[in-house]
């Protein structure tokens, strides 16, 4: 029995002037999954979101949350979202509770679930602090508590950790992870972090100039993968890479010049790596050391993108 779907997005298109952020994006994400939509900036992640928010109409395409379109319907559908934008700008001369009792009376809230969210994004000991004197995680985390006020059947957090510190960011993935567990929630979540996608998200979305280039479980993304190989080596003259281009290579080898190492996915390794290495002793270089693993999130889009992701 397949899940109902909560978000369907239909051959959307959005531009902004000469720049074409959304290109014909199709999306069905059915109730209770948690979703990450993976690109680097620039993707068209936010943009995609931000229809789906109804905050940008689309230029072409169609959007139905929950059965429903925007139009006609904005009071009922923003009941039922909650949302965390990239950047959130609070009062700052009044305090965590203060702030969280304002969205709640938006939705005729009272200081039980005031109460619930302060504890449940761990704001217990600010509570009474102003918003000024909050960290950049504890902000966060007041943002994220804010989405979440009204118990929204639809989350929509767009880089919620952007910028962070690790532990910062961490906190928020506790959080995310215990929401998870207990809710219903259906969560869109964008980033260009490949962990955060990696640990948190049943479902990815890969995109890249305002197309998806693939999507899918993790385990389906990279067992589509699965007869490739990653090489990684260094040979045995220090700054080589610098002056070797491999223009004339048998594979695409790509080199990093800080860490003097050199990289290429292989479709079958029993055949290739022969011929790779021959290459190599063709030019009369030696492999210092050598390694082999399988396709990561960050192989997988260097293969379809011709680039790191946070490039």
């Amino acid at each position: 029995m397949t899940r109902e779907t909560v978000i369907e997005v239909k051959g959307v298109y959005k531009s902004f002037k000469t720049v074409q952020a959304v290109r014909g994006v199709d999306l069905n994400i059915p109730k209770g999954q948690f979703v990450s939509i993976l690109g680097p900036n620039g993707a068209g992640k936010t943009t995609l979101v931000e229809m789906i928010e109804g905050i940008q109409k689309p230029d072409a395409g169609e959007i139905f949350i929950l059965g429903k379109k925007w139009k006609g319907h904005e009071i009922e559908l923003r009941k039922v979202i909650g949302l965390s934008l990239q950047e959130t700008y609070f009062i700052d001369k009044i305090t965590v509770a203060e702030t969280l009792k304002l969205f709640a009376s938006f939705y005729s809230l009272g200081n039980k679930r005031v109460a619930e969210i302060i504890g449940m994004m761990g704001l217990e000991e600010k509570r009474k602090s102003y918003v000024v004197n909050l960290s950049g995680g504890q902000k966060q985390r007041l943002a994220l508590g804010i989405a979440l006020i009204n118990s929204p059947q639809v989350l929509l957090l767009d880089e919620p950790t952007s910028g962070l510190d690790p532990n910062a960011r961490h906190e928020i993935w506790n959080i995310l992870f215990d929401l998870k567990k207990k809710e219903q929630t259906t969560i869109i979540l964008t980033t260009h972090y490949l962990e955060e996608a990696e640990q948190l998200c049943d479902y990815i979305i890969i995109m890249n100039e305002g197309t998806i280039l693939r999507e899918g479980t993790l385990d389906l993304l990279l067992d589509n993968e699965s007869g490739k190989k990653v090489i990684e080596f260094s040979l045995n003259i220090k700054d080589q890479f610098t002056e070797i281009p491999f223009l004339d290579a048998p594979f695409k080898i790509e080199t990093d010049i800080q860490a003097d190492r050199g990289r290429v996915i292989l479709e079958q390794i029993e055949t290739d790596l022969p011929i790779l290495l021959n290459y190599l002793k063709s030019k009369n270089l030696r492999i210092n050391d050598l390694v082999f693993r399988k396709q990561t999130l960050d192989d997988l889009f260097i293969s379809l993108t011709g680039r790191r992701i946070n490039e």
